[in-house]
């Protein structure tokens, strides 16, 4: 019995250390992820390991993962441009490595590739291209360099095995004298719309002015004929008419009260009487 006590033990034991030998030959490869390995005696090996759970000789190879995931990276550069302008960029660029290069990258680059390649490739793409613009066209013209410096930055990159999926332009100003005189421009132009304002106005009211004595000059010539034509007659009708409109006024008021003639009122009102 106790044999077989101590050999059950010992099963046990050889188990446990084959477990514990066997878990330390394996690893996994997460989604979006690869791996390259490190042979000591070998090097870099030239396969790319997949996602899953893989075997490696322990001491012997070392296994590295690599996201293979699009990640993204701001970055800024301050360059100048063709009327030599201080100008300061951002780009914001979304990059993945290529699988099958990652072999190449870990030996050439290594794992912080990114680090060393997207700034020096970024500035130098970008110092290149903004000097091909003046700094107004750097504004007027953003589309057309933020395309320009995609393409010249997607050829840079690929010779390091890299794939740009996205480059945009996400931050532009420009020097402190640059946007001083943009800004004493603009207010020159203010000034310049009011002024051709108050003298466009000034013409209209002018023309007002002009049309509105032409008015009253035709008016007067129709009144001198009128008056030519009817006598005294026009005149009694205009007296008629501001009565009217006088009488109207009056009994719209509350406190008008008529008195017919030749009645008396409940109060004998004093009359002059001559002396």
């Amino acid at each position: 019995m106790a044999q077989f006590l101590t050999r059950i033990g010992q099963l046990g034991l050889g188990l446990a250390v084959a477990g514990s030998v066997v878990n330390s030959a394996l690893y996994n490869v997460d989604g979006g992820h690869r791996s390259v390995i490190f042979d000591r005696f070998s090097g870099i090996r030239p396969g790319v390991v997949g996602e899953g759970t893989h075997f490696f000789i322990p001491w012997v190879q070392k296994p590295y993962i690599f996201d293979i995931r699009a990640r993204p990276r701001n970055v800024p550069v301050i360059t100048g441009s063709k009327d030599l302008q201080n100008v300061n960029i951002t780009l914001r660029i979304l990059f993945r490595p290529v699988p099958d290069s990652l072999p190449k990258i870990f030996t050439t680059l290594g794992v912080d590739y990114d680090e060393r390649v997207l700034p020096s490739i970024t500035n130098e793409v970008l110092k290149a291209v903004v000097a091909q613009f003046d700094a107004g066209e750097l504004i007027t013209q953003r589309e057309l360099v933020s395309q320009k410096v995609s393409e010249d930055l997607m050829e840079r990159a690929a010779q390091f095995g890299l794939i740009l999926d996205d480059i945009s332009i996400t931050h532009l100003t420009f020097g402190k004298e640059f946007t001083q005189a943009v800004e004493l421009k603009q207010v020159a132009q203010q000034d310049a719309e009011r002024a051709r304002f108050l003298v466009e106005k000034a013409e209209q009211q002018k023309k007002a002015a002009v049309i509105s004595a032409e008015g009253d000059t035709q008016a007067a010539i129709l009144l001198a004929k009128s008056f030519g034509d009817a006598g005294e007659g026009l005149v009694e009708l205009r007296r008629i008419e501001a009565a009217e409109d006088i009488a109207y006024q009056l009994a719209k008021s509350r406190n008008v009260v008529y008195l017919p003639s030749g009645q008396h009122t409940l109060l004998n009102l004093p009359t002059n009487t001559q002396q």
